[in-house]
């Protein structure tokens, strides 16, 4: 039986906290030691990415996993503007908080996040929450419209 080999996940970080990015990366590799953590540090270089650099980048990351408190511009910007580039409307993110409250919930989830869940505190919690990252990858895509 042919085994077919599957392109490595290709994700998309906006983390300002460089012990956060350090953890995500950490449990991806228990998770798939093949793939690809990219990552911005603001919502300012997010969204400078989306308008300038997201239609030249191949393959396209899988999914954006976006803190909800950036320094520049908060995610609520941040996710406007993937929402409003040409083309982006199917880009799956997952929205990641460490200060919840139900109303920033309910808000989230209504601009279309796929998932929103608050920064673990442990690296279990990092564990899982890579985990559902990567199922999200391995769900089919939607072709860009």
């Amino acid at each position: 039986m042919l085994e077919t080999k599957r392109n490595p996940a290709r994700i998309l970080l906006v983390e300002d906290n460089p012990g956060d990015v350090l953890l995500l990366r950490l449990a991806l590799a228990q998770h798939e030691p093949d793939y690809i953590l990219e990552t911005l540090r603001d919502g300012a270089e997010a969204i400078r990415f989306v308008n300038d650099q997201w239609h030249t980048t191949e393959p396209e990351p899988c999914v954006i996993v976006l803190d909800w408190h950036l320094p520049k511009h908060d995610g609520n910007l941040v996710l406007q503007s993937i929402r409003q580039a040409p083309g982006m409307a199917h880009v799956r993110v997952v929205a990641i908080t460490s200060l919840i409250s139900p109303k920033d919930e309910a808000e989230i989830l209504r601009l279309g996040v796929r998932l929103y869940r608050t920064k673990p505190t442990d690296l279990d919690g990092w564990h899982r929450l890579a985990g559902e990252i990567l199922e999200i990858c391995r769900e089919p895509t939607l072709s860009a419209v």
